[in-house]
C-alpha cells in the first residue's frame, strides 16, 4: 500500500492528472499521428445516460492497460489499415510466463507502437508477442519510467514543453 499510495502521490505533486473510473472510447487520429483520447465516463455508461464523451489531446498517448490492450486495440479497430512499428505490424500477443526473460523484454519493447503511442508495462509485453513475467513488477515500473524518458526527450529535442 506504501508503496502505490507515494507514487501516486508523488505523481500528483509532479502535475500529472489522473482521471478514475474511465473508458477510452476512440483514439484521436490526425495526420497518422495519435494526438487525444476520446473518454467515457463508466458512472455515465452504468447509468445509460446520454452525455457526450470528453476529448483529451496530447502530445504523446502511452498504454499502460496490461495484457488487454485496451487502447491498442481501440486504435487499431478504428483505424484501419494500420500497420504497428512491430515486426508482423500487428499485436504479438502474450505469451507464456518467464518472469526472467519476461522482466528484460517488457523493458526492452518499450517503445513507440505508431507515431505519438507509446505501449509500456505488460501493454508492451503482449503488443510485441513477448513473455509474460508473472509475480514480479520491477520490470513494469523500469518499463513506465523508459516510456517517460522516451517522451521527454522527444519533447526536449523539439523544445515542446508547454
Amino acid at each position: 500500500m506504501e508503496a502505490v499510495t507515494t507514487l501516486a502521490s508523488k505523481t500528483f505533486k509532479a502535475g500529472a492528472t489522473i482521471f478514475n473510473l474511465i473508458s477510452v472510447e476512440d483514439v484521436m487520429v490526425r495526420e497518422n499521428r495519435v494526438t487525444g483520447l476520446v473518454l467515457f465516463w463508466t458512472a455515465v455508461e452504468m447509468a445509460s445516460l446520454h452525455v457526450d464523451p470528453l476529448v483529451v489531446r496530447a502530445k504523446y498517448v502511452v498504454d499502460a492497460t496490461g495484457h488487454d490492450l485496451e487502447v491498442v486495440k481501440v486504435l487499431l479497430r478504428k483505424n484501419q489499415p494500420l500497420s504497428l512499428f512491430t515486426p508482423s505490424g500487428v499485436i504479438g500477443g502474450k505469451r507464456s510466463m518467464w518472469a526472467e526473460v519476461g522482466e528484460r523484454e517488457t523493458v526492452a519493447h518499450t517503445k513507440e507502437i505508431y507515431p505519438g503511442f507509446f505501449v509500456s508495462g505488460m501493454a508492451a509485453t503482449a503488443t510485441y508477442g513477448t513473455f509474460r513475467m508473472g509475480p514480479i513488477f520491477g520490470g513494469m515500473f523500469l518499463s513506465g519510467n523508459k516510456a517517460a524518458e522516451l517522451i521527454h526527450e522527444r519533447l526536449t529535442e523539439v523544445g515542446e514543453y508547454t
